[in-house]
């Protein structure tokens, strides 16, 4: 009996080692649309050095096939073909889908709202992934960081902005909440895919457009056309997503969740860091190659409607959804109580440089 009771022990064990190291050496192949060209810069790297990490990082159990817009032909139906199962993962920003799920353009980013270091302070440390949660998963999908541009410049324009009145009917190719806040004042706004983008501009099918910044802005050639390159409001800190199936994660075992998980905040965190490096690399070529371009910052008057216009909207937006009130308030306080620390430390240091060597 005793001899027998041992023979099943051990059998147990075996089974469950047998077990183990079979799920240990089992493999899973992910697929991933992204909202951009094959080769465009930055963005599309990103995936890439995100699949490579995973690739290396599980030794081969997790690969990821990467589509990019010319493959899958829809650059703004990633949201849907993640929630269909059609792809694993998508990479996009939540913005290009207020339309059909409003509240996850706050995650990109929110007009005169947070830089990037605050928001991921407010991501990870704050009630923002929590927030993403609750407006992704009743859609099947969980969403994370994918990657930040940084403050994102205003816009390119064929004619120069002096008054609010010049942009009353211009056509302009701006998305997410600035588009409507743009909208709001008078603009005639449009979204347009990132790869129509020159076209559009060079056809005169629109006035203006707001792309990146001089990283991704630069290889694009708005500068030929577009003379007034403007500073920001819109997007201080635009954060691209990594969308995932929720079925498709339930599939993984324990340590290949952690690594996807690993090695997408790392290679959000490296766009940024690029990003950075690339916009001053590109600013300062084209400074010296195209001194025809001026760089400009818009009037008080219209920054003055911009932002009046955004408070209007997102007070409209808290009102008819709790959700909404939700995120927004978390934003606002977040940002009241870090701002204080980014203007004694960041701002009063450039500040102070500036005035004391007038860079």
């Amino acid at each position: 009996m005793l001899i027998r009771a041992m023979l099943f022990s051990l059998t147990a064990v075996l089974a469950v080692t047998f077990s183990a190291t079979a799920a240990a050496r089992e493999t899973y192949q992910f697929t991933l649309a992204e909202t951009w060209g094959p080769n465009t810069p930055i963005l599309g790297e990103t995936t890439r050095r995100m699949a490579a990490m995973v690739e290396r990082m599980s030794a081969g159990r997790l690969q990821i096939r990467i589509d990019s817009a010319n493959k899958h032909k829809a650059p703004f139906g990633i949201f849907n073909m993640v929630k269909a199962g059609r792809y694993d993962m998508g990479h996009t920003a939540s913005y290009y889908y207020k339309g059909l799920i409003p509240n996850a353009m706050y995650f990109t980013t929110v007009p005169f709202g947070m830089i990037a270091p605050e928001q991921y302070a407010w991501f990870y440390f704050g009630d923002g992934m929590e927030l993403m949660k609750k407006v992704y998963r009743p859609h099947g999908l969980l969403a994370f960081p994918g990657g930040n541009t940084g403050n994102q410049m205003g816009g390119w324009f064929r004619e120069e902005i002096n008054s609010l009145e010049d942009l009353q009917g211009l056509k302009m190719r701006t998305p997410g909440f600035a588009g409507e806040v743009m909208a709001e004042v008078g603009v005639a706004v449009t979204n347009i895919p990132p790869g129509d983008l020159y076209t559009a501009l060079e056809r005169g099918t629109i006035d203006a457009l707001e792309w990146v910044g001089p990283a991704l802005d630069f290889q694009m050639g708005f500068h030929q056309i577009a003379k007034h390159y403007y500073s920001g409001w819109q997007e201080p800190a635009a954060e691209v997503q990594f969308l995932v199936n929720e079925k498709s994660w339930s599939r993984l075992p324990e340590d290949l969740k952690e690594i996807l998980r690993v090695a997408m905040r790392t290679a959000a965190y490296d766009m940024y860091a690029q990003s950075m490096h690339l916009s001053g690399e590109a600013w300062a070529k084209m400074k010296d190659n195209y001194p025809d371009v001026s760089h400009q910052t818009f009037p008080p008057a219209v920054i003055d409607a911009l932002r009046a216009a955004t408070e209007k909207l997102l007070a409209e937006a808290a009102a008819s959804d709790e959700l909404a009130s939700d995120i927004i308030n978390s934003q606002r306080s977040y940002l009241q109580q870090i701002r204080q620390w980014t203007n004694i430390s960041d701002k009063a240091y450039l500040n102070s440089i500036s005035t004391a060597t007038g860079d």
